[in-house]
């Protein structure tokens, strides 16, 4: 009977960019595996080599998740609609029971006149508002837009960890920075916009990253954690800490035209490891430094997420605990997953065998390729751009390797490289020579690195990463290369 696969954003290249695929199907399994004969690429993403599902990706029946139903194997109606949901990261009040104690400024109930006059909200909601004490982890695109609504709001206490600075590539999203603020610390800048908008807010920094070491000792002060972070070491951390607190965990993801917002609250309802168990290989899913994404994106999920602060400060409305809310820009649509908890979860299960925060980064596969023989230094497998120049006025005709898209190519390129795009690597391994040096290069060396591990594990001896890859060349070879 037919029924119809929804193909994410993430998988639509290899899908010939079509987002709706009709398959003639009984079960779930069928359905996906006629996708996957179909569609060579998408199967390596969906399935692991023993073709088992792999765990980071979820399969939703309507609005169900199949792993709650009869898993691979929940039978389909027809019609049905079977959406592939990868990895990207009512009345419930959380707040302390003092905002009595709190007192609003003649020049704060004119501010904040049209709350005050919502009953839902009215003068006690405005006390819990400023008696509240919220953490953003990150100031760029989520932390932007959720953080100046929070500010705005009247939140009394705003928490932002961030230690990276602002760059022009930010301006296009994270409307918080100004082009005056490149070069800045984001943190600087973040706190001077929320004091400008208002200057009633107690704004705190931490700028230093938010590893396994300080997580507890940051989150234990607030209330509500908001993820605003865009890697999978960090997404965890920030779980991990949130239910070992017993936080609630306002998520947020983006990815190029699409991005999911959900209440993460292991008290309440499932937390992100119930969702994802694990996190996809390294380099299988792009960032948005590295895979792009529309400017306005962040504004549209940041904001879900401040509203879900809010209503969890206040105590009013249905939270999205339980519940994953999946945007998608293009098609100005949302669709509403539910999400259930799972006892077998290692962390907020039944028998938990997560019981303190632990190495992220190699929990996600993030090692570097020294691990193999104490003592070996990262440069063994680097080359620098002025050692990459060097060769080629030499005459030598390195092979060097891009690995980004065609279309970033048309952006920036350095000179004499050929190119095979990442996902397209391990189908084209007969095109790179193993009886010669091959040196991978992208847009920053992230990706050309992920894609120098993999050819390691296929036999290749004689490799080096461009180090900072085509920014790197623009910044010390050629500044009329172009940097994005």
């Amino acid at each position: 009977m037919p029924v119809k696969l929804l193909i994410p954003t993430a998988l639509l290249r290899y899908a010939d960019g079509v987002d709706e695929i009709e398959v003639q199907a009984a079960t779930v399994k069928e359905a996906l595996e006629q996708l996957a004969d179909g569609h060579p690429e998408i199967k390596r993403h969906l399935f692991g080599a023993d073709g088992e599902l792999r765990h980071y990706v979820n399969v939703y029946v309507g609005t169900e998740d199949m792993r709650h139903l009869d898993g691979i194997a929940t039978v389909l109606a027809e019609g049905a609609e079977v959406t592939i949901v990868p990895s990207i990261a009512g009345g419930v009040g959380v707040l302390r029971d003092d905002f009595e104690s709190v007192t609003l400024s003649k020049e704060e109930m004119l501010r904040y006149s049209r709350h005050l006059i919502m009953p839902e909200v009215a003068v006690a909601g405005q006390k819990k508002l400023k008696a509240a004490r919220v953490l953003c982890i990150g100031a760029g695109g989520l932390g932007s837009p959720l953080t100046m609504y929070l500010a705005a709001a009247g939140v009394g206490t705003i928490g932002i960890v961030d230690f990276d600075v602002v760059d022009y590539t930010n301006l296009q999203r994270q409307i918080i920075h100004g082009t005056e603020d490149v070069g800045r610390l984001k943190l600087h800048s973040a706190i001077d916009s929320l004091k400008s908008i208002n200057p009633f807010v107690n704004v705190i920094g931490f700028e230093e990253r938010f590893t396994s070491e300080n997580a507890l000792d940051i989150v234990k002060d607030f209330d509500i954690v908001i993820d605003g972070t865009d890697n999978f070491p960090t997404r965890y951390l920030v779980n991990d800490a949130c239910v070992l607190m017993g936080k609630p965990n306002v998520y947020g993801s983006i990815f190029r035209f699409e991005g999911q917002a959900s209440v993460f609250w292991a008290e309440k309802g499932p937390c992100y490891r119930c969702l994802y168990p694990e996190p996809p290989p390294p380099g299988m899913v792009p960032s948005c430094a590295e895979g792009g994404v529309l400017g306005i994106l962040p504004g549209e999920i940041g904001i879900i997420q401040a509203t879900e602060a809010i209503k969890l400060i206040l105590g009013i409305g249905d939270p999205l605990v339980g519940r994953l809310l999946l945007f998608n820009a293009l098609k100005m649509s949302w669709r509403e997953l539910k999400l259930r908890k799972d006892p077998s979860c290692p962390l907020c299960g039944d028998n938990p065998t997560i019981t303190e925060l632990i190495d992220y980064e190699q929990f996600c596969g993030i090692l570097p390729p020294s691990v193999e023989a104490p003592g070996q230094s990262l440069s063994k497998w680097e080359m620098s751009v002025v050692e990459l120049k060097a060769s080629m006025d030499r005459g030598e005709k390195p092979f060097v390797l891009d690995v980004r898209e065609p279309y970033e190519r048309e952006i920036a390129n350095i000179p004499d490289t050929i190119l095979i795009p990442m996902n397209e690597v391990p189908n084209r391994l007969n095109e790179i020579p193993r009886d010669r040096e091959v040196i991978l290069q992208c847009r920053s060396g992230q990706r050309s690195m992920d894609i120098l591990e993999y050819l390691r594990t296929q036999g290749y001896t004689e490799l080096k990463n461009l180090k900072g890859g085509v920014l790197a060349w623009s910044d010390e070879i050629d500044p009329e290369v172009a940097q994005y």
